[in-house]
């Protein structure tokens, strides 16, 4: 028996396997990265997956479960090549997707794009208006729908070949019948489509916000769907009856009918597994508070986990390509950075990198592929960082004839700089880009990076780990056991997880404070609804855990902030203890707090959860002196960021045992990742296998 990770990236595709019982070797887990196959990622996964099977001696067919972390829907976004979209709303409300918020992108710019109107995901002759209406503050209803329209509608919509029908309808987090009822006649005349009623997307308040979601969710559904059904019957084409799980942009897994269904709540999942995975790498040196770092092929991922709790957006900041979308999603950062990433100069004459990137085709120069433009992963080889026989453990041969000429002619020459000095200058860039994003993510949050360590991760990630910690003055760096993998690690270290929303606005605090009643019956009902798909996916009813969650605001605030609720039947003892965790949130997130100001809960989220095993990771032996030699492989001329070039001894990690202290400046080597200990740094073994790097004393 056996349980896979995969999480695809742009360039490689990481896997890890963990099988009950150990082999020969003694070994339990493994780990693998095979190149990603961006035109149809189920190839890549089922080639990697097919890999490490031989790799650990482990019959595919003996595969229970794998847990997939995917880039599908992100990319879809980004490409902005989804399906065109047709859209039932209210008469007189056609334009509310164009109208917005009516917020300029850039306030006193002259010269801006507003991307809900330039790239609509619903257009405007798709968006059919219906004779219906709905009131607050009860959802009465104060004009029937008219069915006949439509149907009508919806056979318009046929005949233009939409793929994807939204229902979206004002009011209906107040009284979803309309919705309902529509959606039925939808089905009935287009039963090929993807379908989806806003009040089953995102029952919460606020209109745009809500049908953006609900479009944003047709927008990525048929090709999402289709790719994870791809995916499944290649699984099982190959022998595999094994349980497919997806993860989600809120850190849970999810099963393929519910992520094929709402596609909307796994539009972050490849970038969740990294937080996931290095929550798990820190809880086994005991840290707690980390900032990690994911650097990739074409990006790095930046989140804060701070008592070893991940946090969730808010949902004023879940925005994915422009478009608002209310699903709950881990809070990160991504920017376009990572070892494929573009060196040039631009028109101004600036020395840039990034966020154009070369990805897995062509790649960097160095890979042979036909790639000429000078990437960070060049850039690391004309440095000596990166070893042409060592790369990948071996198993990819790079030049470093093609890193340099790329170098050379696309940067040092046009800057008059020498090789090596643009060299550094990419990989300098590139690091000021990274530690901006790692400080709006922690510092600009409230939390005091000194407190933290830095947990690089990804391909490339512990190559800029220590310039990056000293960047942003963490108090050290910590390198997880397969860095290269960790993102993989954490499909296998996290949750099955539902959440479900609705909106039930009520005062908590003030004169007009007014009962719980209805709020209790709304949390009833969502944890219903939590167990129901949590019991639908075979989960017995003694592993239900759950979690519940208010947005609250002061009243008259436009945004609200995630606020714990405590347990059981929410009562007037329980208004004081829910208003001072909301201040104590605010005070976190704003800097300041209104401890007279009137508290009032807007939505409501409960999370129904059950835990897994998570993947368990072997502990080193104890070295048994802090002789090296046995784990040292040759010596090389290295450039570190002080420009200097000095002798480095290169480390094969698997080598490496707890308690060795290996000094600065050395290398460390690895199938997956390679980390680099400057001068002036030492890097320290921990049982676990993590290693922690500190300036000397």
């Amino acid at each position: 028996m056996a349980k896979i990770g995969v999480d695809v990236g742009g360039t490689f595709t990481d896997l890890v396997l963990e099988k009950a019982e150990a082999g020969p070797d003694g070994r339990t887990v493994f780990v693998h990265k095979v190149p990603s196959t961006p035109a149809d990622q189920s190839i890549g996964v089922v080639d990697g997956i097919l890999a490490i099977c031989r790799l650990a001696a482990v019959d595919p067919k003996a595969v229970e479960l794998v847990v997939h972390g995917t880039t599908v829907a992100t990319n879809i976004t980004i490409e902005q090549n989804g399906a065109e979209v047709g859209m039932l709303t209210t008469k007189g409300f056609r334009d509310l997707l164009h109208i917005a918020r009516h917020k300029r992108p850039h306030n006193f710019s002259l010269h801006f794009d507003v991307p809900w109107q330039s790239s609509p995901l619903v257009r405007r002759r798709n968006r059919m208006p219906i004779t219906e209406r709905i009131m607050p503050p009860d959802g009465h209803v104060e004009t029937p729908i008219d069915l006949d329209e439509v149907r009508a509608a919806v056979r318009e919509l046929k005949g233009r070949g939409v793929e994807a029908v939204i229902v979206c309808f004002l009011f209906s987090f107040l009284n979803d019948a309309h919705e309902k009822a529509a959606l039925e006649i939808v089905k009935e005349e287009m039963p090929e489509a993807f379908v989806s009623a806003s009040s089953e997307v995102a029952n919460v308040i606020r209109e745009f916000e809500r049908f953006s979601t609900t479009a944003m969710n047709a927008y990525v559904g048929p090709r999402t769907a289709r790719y994870l059904r791809n995916l499944e019957s290649r699984l099982k084409s190959h022998g595999m009856d094994a349980e497919l799980r997806i993860m989600q942009s809120n850190g849970g897994i999810g099963t393929v009918a519910t992520c094929s269904e709402r596609p909307v709540t796994i539009l972050m999942s490849g970038p969740a597994g990294g937080v996931i995975g290095g929550r798990w790498a820190g809880a086994m040196s005991d840290v707690g508070n980390v900032i990690t770092i994911d650097i990739g092929g074409t990006s790095a991922d930046i989140g804060v986990i701070a008592d070893g709790e991940i946090r969730i957006m808010n949902p004023r900041d879940t925005v994915v390509a422009h478009h608002p979308v209310l699903a709950p999603m881990l809070d990160l950062d991504t920017i376009g950075a990572g070892g494929g990433s573009i060196a040039f100069k631009d028109a101004g004459g600036a020395f840039r990198v990034g966020p154009r990137s070369a990805g897995a085709a062509p790649g960097p120069a160095c890979y042979g592929n036909g790639g000429t433009e000078s990437t960070v992963t060049d850039a690391h080889v004309v440095l000596g960082r990166l070893d042409p026989e060592r790369f990948l453990g071996g198993d990819m041969r790079i030049d470093p004839a093609l890193a340099e000429k790329a170098v050379r002619e696309k940067i040092a020459e046009p800057f008059g700089m020498s090789l090596t000095e643009a060299a550094l200058g990419i990989v300098t860039i590139v690091n000021a880009n990274m530690a901006l994003a790692i400080r709006s993510n922690s510092v600009a949050r409230g939390f005091d990076p000194r407190r933290f360590s830095l947990m690089p991760f990804g391909g490339a990630g512990p190559l800029h780990g220590v310039a990056l910690a000293e960047a942003v003055s963490a108090k050290e760096v910590i390198v997880p056991p397969a860095p290269g993998i960790t993102a993989a690690m954490g499909l296998l270290a996290t949750r099955m997880a539902y959440e479900f929303t609705r909106s039930t606005p009520t005062l908590l605090t003030g004169p007009h404070a007014g009962d719980l009643s209805a709020v209790n019956a709304t949390l009833a009902e969502l944890t219903a609804l939590a167990a129901e798909r949590l019991s639908a996916d075979a989960v017995e009813p003694a592993r239900h855990r759950f979690e519940r969650v208010a947005e609250c605001r002061y009243q008259g605030q436009g945004f609200e902030l995630r606020t714990p609720l405590p347990e059981g039947e929410l009562g007037p003892e329980s208004t004081a203890a829910i208003a001072e965790a909301f201040h104590t949130v605010h005070r976190r997130d704003y800097g300041y707090g209104f401890d007279d100001g009137v508290v009032e809960i807007v939505t409501l989220r409960v999370i129904g959860f059950a835990e897994v095993p998570p993947l368990v990771w072997p502990e080193l032996a104890a070295a048994p002196s802090q002789d090296l030699s046995a784990a040292l492989l040759y010596e090389r001329p290295t450039t570190f960021d002080d420009g200097k070039t000095v002798p480095t001894p290169r480390y094969d990690r698997d080598r490496l045992r707890a308690g060795h202290a290996v000094p600065g400046p050395a290398i460390i080597l690895q199938h997956n990742s390679t980390t680099l200990v400057p001068p002036g740094f030492t890097a320290r073994v921990h049982r676990s296998g993590n290693i922690h790097i500190a300036r000397e004393a």
